[in-house]
């Protein structure tokens, strides 16, 4: 399988294997082989980024956690917490997705139940940072 590099500064030791025609990645936190989609070669990224770039504990990386949005059901794609309180949360696309207003509106509305201080959206090749003001969503240009 062709996967993109990515835009991330580090290399990433990840266990894929093959069944047949389809790929797999093997999930730290979820301790599970996933089905190796594009979304989740950007999802897999940002986990090694924060657990082995960051350092952080995989029990405070949760992965599509489900929460109720308007009488929906969303997930959420990854959300960093720090002593238990939501810190960053994450929407990540696959590659081949332009970054647009819509997915920053998406995860806003996200946040707006979840109260994580940073947001940000990625498509692996570009990444949006955002963090939560008094006055609203101010952007950043950096991964902290």
């Amino acid at each position: 399988m062709q996967v993109p590099k990515l835009n991330f500064e580090n290399e990433f030791d990840f266990q894929i294997k093959q069944d047949k025609d389809t790929f797999f990645i093997y999930d730290l936190v979820r301790k599970s082989w996933l089905v190796l989609t594009p979304e989740e070669w950007v999802r897999q990224h940002w986990l090694h980024y924060y657990r082995f770039v960051k350092k952080k504990n995989l029990s405070s990386l949760i992965l599509e956690k489900k929460l109720e949005l308007n009488g929906t059901t969303k997930r959420i794609d990854l959300l960093i917490t720090e002593k238990a309180k939501p810190k960053i949360l994450l929407e990540l696309k696959a590659p081949s997705i332009a970054l647009k207003e819509i997915h920053f509106e998406q995860i806003a509305r996200y946040n707006s139940l979840i109260g994580a201080e940073q947001i940000i959206i990625s498509n692996g090749l570009h990444h949006i940072f955002a963090e939560l003001t008094e006055n609203g969503y101010q952007f950043r240009k950096t991964m902290e």
